[in-house]
């Protein structure tokens, strides 16, 4: 069986949408959520779906090396770790921890639009294509190599609220594949 872990900080429908499709039929199993931010819907999710959690509460750390050091002493053996709308910068303690085993969600396609308002950013910019990524986390701001890509076109009549909804619509299918994809290739 392959685990993962999931990092989120607020509402969970990716966590949700991961927790449906590995089931415990499948052979992926979600061994824990990290989340930064204490009350988080996200964390009521973990609960409905038996996935244990670990709360860092950054601001309770020195700083966040201090915060990931203590995140990375917490986590169980894993072959993946998946950011799934946290909405945090990885620094380097994580990533030496899982070199080349993070993968990040982005709602536009990259390298267009990183940052936490690709959505809105690409919709004010005025594209007809937008869409999904996910991509290995790098020391940079959604700069890591891209794994997946899923495009979701912008209708003319299409409001924000509408892009939001369908770009999240993607989210649901393009990473649960994309993390099924990546650890069917690993070893055994």
């Amino acid at each position: 069986m392959k685990t993962i872990v999931v990092f989120a900080s607020g509402n969970g429908s990716n966590f949700a949408a991961m927790a449906n499709a590995f089931q415990p039929s499948h052979n992926i199993r979600i061994a824990l959520l990290v989340c930064d931010q204490p009350g988080a819907p996200v964390l009521q999710l973990a609960d409905k779906y038996h996935v244990p959690t670990l709360v860092v509460d950054y601001r309770n750390f020195k700083n966040k090396a201090a915060a990931e050091a203590h995140i990375v002493a917490h986590i169980p053996p894993c072959n993946l770790v998946v950011l799934a709308g946290f909405m945090r910068i990885i620094g380097p303690t994580l990533l030496n921890a899982y070199p080349n085993r993070i993968i990040n969600l982005h709602p536009a396609l990259l390298p267009s639009f990183p940052g936490r308002t690709g959505i809105a950013d690409a919709y004010n910019y005025g594209v007809k294509v937008t869409g999904v990524t996910v991509h290995y986390v790098d020391a940079g701001i959604d700069s890591g190599q891209i794994i997946a890509q899923a495009p979701v076109p912008v209708l003319p009549d299409m409001t924000l609220n509408d892009l939001e909804t369908t770009i999240h619509e993607t989210e649901h299918v393009l990473l649960p594949q994309t993390v099924a994809m990546l650890l069917a290739t690993l070893d055994a």
